[in-house]
């Protein structure tokens, strides 16, 4: 079967002489679906769905809401990425599964040396849907990240049951033994 390439795509934009355009594409094998992003600059919209790991950055001024979803493992320079790109972010939705395949080498560097900060200072609301706990630490837990003080929080972790809690969450929350 043929897939495009964000090459093809970009093809048949040639005749768009005056607006750079932008195009991502993804394919999801566990899924079965594929999805392609593409978008004129500047980038108006309030909103951005769909965010993936092929995600090619920029400056999105006018973006309140995000939703980020992979069926690849979010790592701790991709969530740089997008509070650099979004600097007005209000809205966050995160829908991952898989855990984070570098987190012991980035808590080592942490400890070795000062690493960007990921400053999410207009969020207001953070969802974190059918993801792995890795991600609940990476924002809830993480000293490298950084939260206003008053957000909306939802959290739906990917346990069997709870006794595969882990023991620091029921410290912080512990009506959810």
């Amino acid at each position: 079967m043929y897939y495009p390439s964000n090459e093809d795509i970009q093809c048949t934009f040639t005749s768009f002489k005056d607006y750079q355009v932008i195009s991502c594409i993804d394919y999801f094998s566990k899924e079965g679906y594929g999805q392609c992003h593409i978008y004129s600059c500047p980038y108006t919209l309030t909103y951005y769905d769909d965010i993936t790991n092929n995600f090619p950055g920029g400056l999105f001024n006018s973006v309140e809401k995000v939703r980020l979803f992979d069926e690849r493992p979010f790592e701790n320079e991709f969530f740089i990425r997008i509070s650099q790109a979004f600097p007005f972010l209000k809205r966050i939705t995160i829908v991952n599964r898989k855990p984070q395949n570098f987190k012991q080498e980035q808590q080592l560097n942490d400890n070795t040396q000062k690493s960007s900060n990921i400053e999410y200072s207009h969020l207001t609301m953070l969802h974190l849907l059918r993801v792995h706990d890795d991600y609940v630490e990476q924002f809830l837990f993480d000293t490298k990240t950084c939260l206003s003080n008053y957000i909306q929080l939802a959290v739906e972790l990917c346990f069997h049951d709870c006794q595969q809690l882990p023991k620091h969450y029921q410290n912080y929350f512990p009506y959810l033994e």
